[in-house]
């Protein structure tokens, strides 16, 4: 009998992997240090004091499971967005509802339509229940909204997937554009609209709560781990119809959140005012990456997200050697792993600390990387 016999033909396709390479590896492989963590996106701001405060008093009760129900924290959530907690379902980070709407929706062969070039992560959930990805290019480094509506009908495709504001380039869309957009799919077709970066994007990015609260084929979906600071914590939440959102209970890990990471949540819910000086931080330091890529003669990309895009003028190889070269003076960053869009690298916040290594880094790097 084959070792791997015991899986299913599905997994036995599959390759081990796993979507991002995290600095922790590189550390391990290179035998380098991070100096400054400015690759995965997340807030090195970090959560405010009165979330750390909450969550370590949440420790003494983590023998406890958390409420399989997540009642408290769907609750808050419907306040503050001023909708029922109905419509509103919790789970570990965007990244594990993602893989959850895959099992609710994909079957095998199933088209279905994003970005290419866009979040791997959701690719691979995709191609991990058996669907079909039909991906569509980018144009002007945007996700083409008219593209994926054409694919989508072209394909019947029961899924799409949009990002807005968009990772990895950081660009966005205006919101009259997102709900035309929505509501040109047909019935059929649900769209995973992904906001994870909406707390950071300009006045008129994010449409209403209200304006698609209604449409039985959109699902929107929210996050802690960029302004709020709670990457680690994995608290995301998805936000749609009473049938959408309820859904969710059919094949979630009920017992699959954390007690102290919840209290976080709640605790990050009712700083607003620690929220607020944050976004104000984030915008100053994409203003620092964006001096400072000019300054050595790259291109920043307008963002409205937690990062800066940059342009470095040539191709997926120059880029690398960027990214391969400020790791060696412990600068950690990523860059988009598909062309065009691989001509860039991908900077993220960073306290002024992270900024002045990279300052100092990155024109050593570009020297020795040559034109």
């Amino acid at each position: 009998m084959s070792a791997f016999s015991r899986f299913t033909a599905l997994a036995q396709s599959l390759p081990a992997t796993v979507p991002f390479v995290g600095p922790e590896a590189i550390e391990r492989n290179r035998g380098l240090a991070v100096k400054a963590r400015i690759g995965a996106n997340e807030s090195g701001f970090g959560p405010a004091p009165s979330v750390l405060e909450a969550m370590r008093a949440a420790a003494e009760t983590t023998w406890m499971y958390s409420d399989p129900e997540n009642f408290e924290l769907r609750e808050a959530l419907a306040l503050a967005h001023g909708i029922s907690r109905d419509n509103i379902a919790v789970g570990g980070g965007i990244d594990g509802l993602l893989g959850e709407i895959a099992r609710l929706v994909i079957e095998p062969g199933a088209p279905v339509v994003t970005s290419l070039g866009g979040y791997p992560t959701f690719n691979y959930h995709v191609n991990g229940f058996g669907g079909r990805l039909v991906t569509v290019p980018y144009a002007g480094d945007r996700e083409d909204l008219g593209g994926l509506l054409d694919a989508v009908r072209r394909e019947d495709a029961p899924l799409v997937y949009f990002a807005n504001p968009d990772n990895p380039m950081g660009s966005w869309w205006d919101a009259d554009s997102v709900v035309s957009f929505a509501r040109a799919l047909p019935e059929t077709t649900l769209l995973i609209l992904d906001e994870a970066y909406g707390e950071t994007a300009p006045a008129g990015t994010i449409p209403p709560i209200g304006t698609l609260i209604g449409q039985p084929n959109v699902l929107r979906m929210r996050t802690f781990s960029k302004a709020y600071g709670l990457a680690g914590a994995r608290i995301g939440y998805a936000i749609g119809t009473l049938g959408n959102a309820q859904a969710f209970d059919k094949i979630r890990n009920h017992f699959g959140m954390s007690r102290i990471s919840v209290q976080g949540a709640l605790a990050a819910l009712k700083d607003q005012a620690y929220l607020a000086d944050v976004i104000a931080r984030i915008a100053a330091s994409r203003e620092r990456i964006a001096g400072i890529a000019r300054a050595n003669g790259l291109l920043p990309l307008a963002s409205a997200t937690n990062f800066v895009t940059v342009d470095c003028g040539r191709d997926g190889t120059r880029a690398k050697a960027i990214v391969d070269g400020l790791m060696e003076h412990g600068v950690f960053i990523r860059m988009p792993g598909i062309a065009p869009l691989n001509r860039c690298i991908r900077i993220s916040v960073g306290t002024p600390e992270d900024m002045a290594l990279l300052e100092a880094a990155l024109p050593r790097v570009l020297e020795a990387v040559g034109n």
